[in-house]
């Protein structure tokens, strides 16, 4: 009985010359294929194909798991706010502070100073136009223009439509 598969020491050179290294065809030639490997490399391929699928829905639910956690933590934030917000308005000291601030509502008998143009100079508008004392009338007649432009959208041509051939 021989064998073909022959060992060689390293420290020997082959015919070749390369100094104990084994080519790529040296090294396939020695590589044997039987039945039960030809399965099992049948088995791996079909296991990857049936679970490449799987995997990549697996990560797209774990990425919309993620995308819906952060948002059922912003709505409980925005929950947790509106709460906080609720309370404040069962204060009526808060309710009399606000109506007074944003609506102007006093009581009775209280004196009320506003404030007008109570901004800082440095925030103030620069390019304020003095108001004029005098009418001026405006040049032209807006209902000669309005006719003007009416006649002249219904004496318009309209666009025609476009042929079944391509567009130029």
């Amino acid at each position: 009985m021989t064998s073909r598969h022959v060992r060689r020491d390293p420290s020997e050179g082959d015919a070749s010359g390369r100094g104990g290294r084994l080519g790529v065809r040296d090294w396939l030639g020695g590589i044997r294929l039987s039945g039960f490997m030809v399965i099992m490399l049948g088995l791996v391929v079909l296991a990857v194909l049936v679970l490449v699928p799987t995997v990549g829905t697996y990560l797209d639910q774990r990425q919309r798991i993620a995308a819906l956690a952060e948002s059922v933590q912003l709505t409980q934030q925005q929950v947790e706010d509106l709460t906080a917000q609720e309370r404040r308005f069962t204060d009526p000291a808060y309710i009399t502070t606000q109506a007074r601030e944003r609506l102007y509502y006093v009581t009775p008998g209280d004196v009320v100073y506003l404030v007008d143009n109570d901004l800082p100079a440095a925030r103030q508008p620069r390019d304020a136009q003095q108001v004029s004392d005098q009418l001026e009338e405006t040049p032209t007649d807006w209902m000669s223009q309005l006719v003007r432009s009416v006649a002249a959208a219904g004496v318009a041509r309209t666009a025609a439509a476009p042929g079944p051939g391509p567009l130029p």
